[in-house]
């Protein structure tokens, strides 16, 4: 079971100092990975279905990443996720190449569709276009990242140009799909590497997973991609035998939060401390050291 670690850029760890710290602690103590979340804005005053206080702290991902690239030498550096229809797919394949060349082939792709409305006015994208636009941007960033000189879809298109540096990998990075809804494991199947689960159960992971089973079956993977990887985020703590009951599952990464309450509002040192002491113990403590 691989280790990841959620919100290094986020809430009480949002400080450049407590950063570093997540990722050389986490480096250190055997974890796999370390992840950033985003809300580009949030609802103030707060209001449903913004899920955190609109002080939180969420610095930027591929800054947080670039970063963090430069402290660390193992660790993989996970966007988790990034909302995909809120951005220039153009100019993200270059920031996500861009990172994961700096890094050393390192990076992590993980997109999703997102779910606030009040984030969507903001940036200017229609909320009702939110899940063609993440299938058509997965193409896209797909297509500069192997080179295609032209792409034409609805929302995004090119012809006669290229962006250069290109990923590490010529496939580019992995890419990873959160969400629950069938949308999302479709999109699973047919064009990511992996499916990210947040907030799960055991009981929410199997039905996702038995989801993407009957896409499988219905829609059949693209040639040349691997096995989809399976990552999810307990809602629940996590002990050695949660592991294994997720291990029994299939799931292939576990991506674990101390306390969700340490994502929302800014840098707290006491709390940060506590994150980091978190970091150093779990690995022995769920016997994946």
């Amino acid at each position: 079971m691989k280790l990841g670690f959620f919100g290094a850029n986020a809430g009480v760890v949002s400080d450049p100092e407590a950063m570093v710290a997540v990722a050389i602690t986490a480096e250190a103590a055997g974890w796999e990975s370390v992840w950033t979340g985003e809300h580009l804005v949030a609802s103030s005053p707060r209001r449903p279905p913004s899920p955190v206080p609109p002080d939180t702290h969420f610095v930027d991902q591929v800054a947080s990443l670039a970063f963090l690239a430069a402290h660390t030498r193992t660790l993989r550096l996970g966007t988790g996720i990034v909302i995909l229809p809120q951005r220039n797919p153009v100019v993200l394949a270059k920031e996500l190449a861009s990172v994961d060349v700096l890094s050393g082939g390192r990076l992590e792709a993980g997109f999703g569709v997102g779910y606030v409305p009040d984030e969507f006015d903001a940036v200017g994208v229609p909320f009702s276009e939110r899940g063609a636009r993440t299938t058509e941007y997965i193409d896209a960033l797909r297509a500069l990242w192997r080179g295609d000189l032209s792409f034409s879809g609805r929302f995004t298109s090119w012809d006669g140009v290229e962006a250069y540096p290109r990923p590490v990998s010529p496939s580019g990075p992995p890419i990873h799909v959160g969400g629950n809804s069938p949308a999302t494991f479709r999109r699973t199947v047919l064009q990511a590497d992996g499916w990210y689960g947040f907030a799960t159960t055991l009981a929410s992971t199997a039905n996702a997973l038995e989801a993407i089973r009957q896409n499988l079956e219905a829609l059949g993977r693209p040639a040349g991609r691997a096995r989809i990887q399976v990552s999810v985020t307990p809602s629940e703590p996590v002990d050695r035998d949660l592991v294994r009951r997720y291990e029994d599952l299939g799931v292939d990464r576990l991506i674990l939060v101390r306390d969700f309450r340490d994502t929302a509002g800014g840098p707290h040192p006491e709390r940060a401390t506590a994150v980091l002491s978190f970091l150093a113990d779990t690995p022995t403590t769920l016997g994946l050291d």
